[in-house]
């Protein structure tokens, strides 16, 4: 498993989008959001799939696995829901 690079996020850019939009995070370097001056959302290549790293519930990160539309759709769920938007 490895950080993913900027030309692995390509496929996840329509949800990056929407993250960009989400008041209360800042995209620092690309794929990698901050919650004021914490790390909160970054993303990780296993082979063909893709995975969030993200502070949902808690101060710790969780590692979801965001391949699927579908799977992307629940990470900007919880995202949202968590930052009360």
């Amino acid at each position: 498993m490895r950080h993913a690079r900027a030309a692995d996020l390509a496929p996840l850019e329509p949800m990056l989008e929407q993250l960009r939009g989400v008041d209360g995070l800042v995209e620092r370097t690309p794929g990698a959001f901050y919650r004021r001056s914490q790390g909160f959302l970054h993303f990780h290549i296993d082979g063909n799939d893709v995975y969030a790293d993200v502070k949902i519930p808690g101060p710790s990160f969780e590692r979801r696995r965001v391949t699927t539309k579908r799977e992307q759709a629940a990470l900007l769920r919880d995202v949202r829901a968590v930052l009360g938007r």
